[in-house]
């Protein structure tokens, strides 16, 4: 039995994918690009933010372990936001300039219905009339067109807030519109893992193959849960091994390679209309005597459902649910295959239309089939609710009439094999299980002629459903039921999520993968970084702008009348000099390289601030740093060294990642953006003294702290947080990127000046020495295409 999990190591796969966001709170922005070249430079920021498998896959097995630590409670010390990013077929076509497909795809494929898109394959799937495009709230494919669609998930509302206003401002920066936005949240209390109609949901996900643990016992199962089925990892993840059944991996074009195809619904949901409609057909049933006196609406919901509220089978259990049965609610170690006339799960309940498992026959003649002749069906759902829990004494939130349902969202290779075909020939197709219809004859043990066992009454209409049942003769009765729609697609997209190495082709204007996956190399007169021993293509040329830091080099301040400083932007850094004098000369001294060219940033994909230790900065040999990055949405600090050695120089990670908690001066700190050291303050008795910019709760504010030399660096905060608009010479800004000092303006005069970079633009400001520091504002605002060295 194989026991290879290299899938959870993946730094390629997004991790919403195989690994599951599993955050309570989520936002959905659908995206339209304004201007192909500007979208890039959208892109080129956000892909160091987005989650990959191996992070995703750590923190959800960490967050598990304190949870059983905990005895079941969340552990509220673990949090992290995550963002994954997926393009449709003109948002690629845009972003590469080119035909994602130069010949036409296979006709009826999955790569013909992501081309398509969701707004043109409406009819088929069932959404017409008051579910058809033209209702539609986005991806209608005629108002707002969609390119993107970014996933923002989070913990805590707090921490979704201050995400998404931070994506909203980096989007319209770059002239990103968002074209429509769907928040979501899993529900609470006793609602919560379920959706609205009161059903636990995400209970049939299968496992996979490469990522999954498999049972020692039933190695074609996950260990710890059984019944669910181990899936291989091609069946989701474009490129990898599949199923037979499923055709040759090379079906797919080379960009598709470890990508998925998502398909994202947005399903709104006529919570007391259903319930409502359950009462009526159960009062049908009494009077036609096709159910017990004592069955109740709870006890025909769960038939339709398939499962109880709790997630418990009712094939399992038939007569009640049992909530407080270990195991029962997350329990997939069944089949059909002592039900075939679904008389204890009706055959067109909801469970069994999506997932017919070891049951389904070809015919009710036939054998049933094997669960795995299905493996080429499974999808991989990721779906959470949104909208307030019905409450009919609401006036508010959670009345009738507020808009609930659920945000639908799943991961395949083949959206027309998996996603499509559930949807059509299995939920919407009333003769499936197929050839069920006795043309007006009568079979053996039936009391007359076998109909069409209907449609899935739970989220469509179903005129023609077939009420199984055994009458007191032992003979099969059939009553037909008809049910009305109590659910509407209210939004459709067709999307797929790329690998990182397609991210960054993107960038680059691109759908093909570049460098910056470097293993080893150093800064400084660097011409590209190493992979597996291959020299990587270096990035294309773009502006580096927005700036996210500029760090000195050690040895080359103020030498020769230049100062050289490294400019970070994005997964990306160059190198650039400022010359002294009225002009400040800026010249580009070396093009960007990759971030993972640094030894010490392996792992980073996109840098937010140096600070240089204080007591640790030596010209002539070693200077240290704390580096400050986030990664899939979480901040953390590492410590680094740069050695100076003859116009090279030599990077060494220090000190591994950790986290901000250990900062006690950034107590409550959401993300450290950059540092701003109080000039007349540096080293004096001991300490250093700077002003932290931070955005907490999608703000930027300020606090000012202390870290004394020595071995530990004892930080302290001296003074609380407080606005933006306390200083006179930021006025009209909400956000400060970073500062450059002016190298030949430092305490001069009793003054040091300050480039501030904010976005597009950059001002240039003055801070005087001594009590209450005075700033002001020395020239405003320009672009920064001034500087020569940025563009």
């Amino acid at each position: 039995m194989t026991t290879d999990l290299s899938l959870r190591e993946s730094e390629e796969i997004q991790g919403d994918i195989l690994a599951g966001f599993k955050k309570d709170n989520v936002s959905i922005l659908f995206l339209k690009f304004e201007d192909a070249a500007r979208a890039r430079d959208w892109l080129r920021r956000l892909t160091p933010q987005i989650a990959t498998t191996r992070q995703v896959a750590a923190f959800n097995e960490a967050f598990s372990e304190a949870r059983r630590a905990s005895g079941g409670d969340d552990p509220r010390s673990l949090n992290a936001t995550w963002l994954g990013v997926s393009f449709t077929y003109e948002g690629l076509r845009m972003l590469s300039a080119t035909d994602p497909f130069p010949t036409a795809p296979p006709v009826g494929g999955g790569l013909e219905a992501f081309k398509e898109g969701s707004a043109r394959r409406a009819g088929a799937l069932g959404d017409t009339g008051d579910n058809s495009p033209e209702n539609w709230l986005f991806g209608n494919g005629r108002t707002q067109p969609v390119h993107a669609v970014l996933k923002i998930s989070a913990d805590t509302e707090r921490d979704l807030q201050a995400a998404v206003e931070a994506q909203r401002i980096a989007a319209a920066e770059c002239r990103v519109l968002i074209a429509y936005q769907q928040n979501a949240q899993t529900l609470l209390g006793s609602r919560r893992g379920k959706e609205h109609f009161g059903f636990k949901d995400g209970v049939s996900e299968p496992g996979v193959k490469g990522f999954d643990r498999a049972d020692p016992a039933r190695p074609d199962q996950e260990e710890g849960h059984p019944g669910t089925r181990l899936i291989p990892a091609g069946e989701f993840v474009c490129g990898l091994e599949n199923d037979p059944f499923s055709g040759p991996v090379s079906q797919y074009p080379e960009w598709a390679r470890n990508g998925s195809f998502q398909v994202i619904r947005r399903l709104a949901q006529d919570v007391p209309g259903w319930w409502s409609q359950v009462a009526v057909k159960l009062k049908e049933l009494k009077q036609a005597k096709a159910v017990p006196d004592t069955a109740t609406t709870e006890w025909l919901a769960a038939r339709m459902v398939g499962r109880w509220r709790s997630g418990a089978p009712v094939c399992k259990h038939q007569n009640n649910d049992v909530p407080n049965t270990p195991g029962a609610a997350s329990d997939n170690d069944f089949d059909f295959r002592d039900d075939l006339e679904g008389l204890v799960t009706p055959l067109w309940s909801h469970l069994r239309k999506t997932s017919p498992r070891a049951g389904l026959q070809e015919a009710p003649d036939k054998p049933a089939l094997d669960a795995g002749v299905l493996d080429g069906r499974r999808i991989i759902r990721r779906g959470t609710p949104y909208g307030a829990p019905f409450d009919p004494a609401s006036e508010g939130p959670g009345g009738p009439d507020d808009p609930r349902g659920l945000l639908f969202i799943c991961y395949q290779a083949d959206i027309q094999r998996q996603f499509e075909f559930i949807q059509a020939d299995w939920m919407d197709q009333p003769n499936f299980p197929p050839n069920r219809d006795s043309q007006g004859a009568t079979p053996p043990g039936h009391a007359g002629p076998r109909p069409l066992p209907g449609k899935d009454p739970v989220t469509q209409e179903a005129p023609d459903v077939d009420w199984e049942h055994r009458g007191p003769d032992g003979l099969i009765n059939h009553t037909p039921l008809s049910f009305q729609q109590f659910v509407q697609t209210t939004g459709s997209v067709y999307a797929f999520m790329p690998s990182l190495s397609i991210l960054r082709g993107l960038c680059e204007g691109r759908l093909s993968p570049v460098g910056g996956q470097g293993t080893n190399g150093q800064s400084g007169g660097q011409t590209g970084s190493q992979t597996g021993g291959q020299t990587q293509p270096k990035p294309q040329p773009v502006k580096a702008y927005p700036c996210d830091e500029f760090v000195g080099v050690p040895d080359q301040y103020r030498k020769g009348g230049q100062s050289q400083y490294w400019a970070f932007h994005g997964d990306r850094c160059r190198l650039i000099s400022v010359a002294d004098g009225s002009a400040h000369t800026d010249r580009k001294v070396e093009d960007d390289t990759w971030l993972t060219s640094w030894t010490c940033l392996q792992g980073v994909g996109r840098v937010d601030c140096f600070l240089p230790v204080p007591d640790q900065q030596d010209p002539a040999g070693k200077s240290w740093y704390w580096v400050f990055h986030s990664t899939g949405g979480r901040q953390l600090y590492r410590m680094v060294s740069v050695t100076c050695a003859g116009g090279r120089y030599t990077t060494t990670l220090e000190r591994s990642d950790r986290d901000l908690t250990h900062w006690g001066s950034l107590s409550g700190v959401g993300q450290v953006d950059c540092w701003l050291p109080v000039p007349d303050q540096q080293r004096v008795g001991g300490k250093s003294w700077y002003w932290c910019f931070h955005t907490t709760a999608g703000r930027q504010q300020y606090r000012l702290i202390s870290i004394a030399d020595g071995t530990s660096h004892t930080d302290v905060r001296e003074r609380t947080d407080r606005e933006l608009s306390q200083w006179s010479s930021l006025n009209g800004l909400n956000r400060v990127d970073c500062f450059l000092p002016v190298p030949d303006c430092q305490r001069v005069g009793g003054n040091s000046e300050f480039w501030v970079f904010s976005g597009q633009n950059y001002r240039r400001i003055s801070i005087a020495d001594g009590s209450g520091h005075p700033d002001r504002l020395v020239a405003a605002d320009r672009s920064c295409d001034a500087w020569a060295s940025l563009s």
